[in-house]
């Protein structure tokens, strides 16, 4: 990942209704959700999320998808994890015994027993 498109998705990230929407999206994944309840869910008009849904596509960090009148918008993982790996590629200067608690950290919250919940 370019230093530029990180920044542009963190640059999205860095406002908390922007958040807590792709928050939601990657709870939801792989099916997504609409709009209109991405709007209701966290209590936000539905014109105000259209430009908050459209600054995090910009970003890579949606898509959308039309379905008859609805647009379903799903989280892009495969951004989340260029994200996540461009911020923690250089961790620690390479020494794996200071970045393990960091991947012991993140392990459980990808197992199976998680994600089947």
């Amino acid at each position: 990942m370019e230093q530029e498109t990180a920044i542009l998705a963190l640059a999205a990230l860095a406002q908390s209704t922007r958040l807590e929407t792709f928050r939601l999206l990657v709870r939801h994944e792989p099916e997504g959700l609409p709009a209109g309840d991405i709007a209701r869910a966290l209590a936000v008009p539905h014109n105000t999320m259209s430009s908050h849904l459209n600054i995090l596509a910009r970003a890579g960090l949606v898509t959308s998808e039309r379905h008859s009148r609805l647009i379903v918008y799903r989280a892009e993982l495969a951004r989340l994890r260029e994200l996540t790996l461009f911020l923690v590629k250089d961790c620690c200067g390479g020494n794996a015994s200071l970045c393990a608690p960091l991947i012991e950290e993140l392990v459980p919250c990808c197992s199976k027993e998680k994600v089947s919940q």
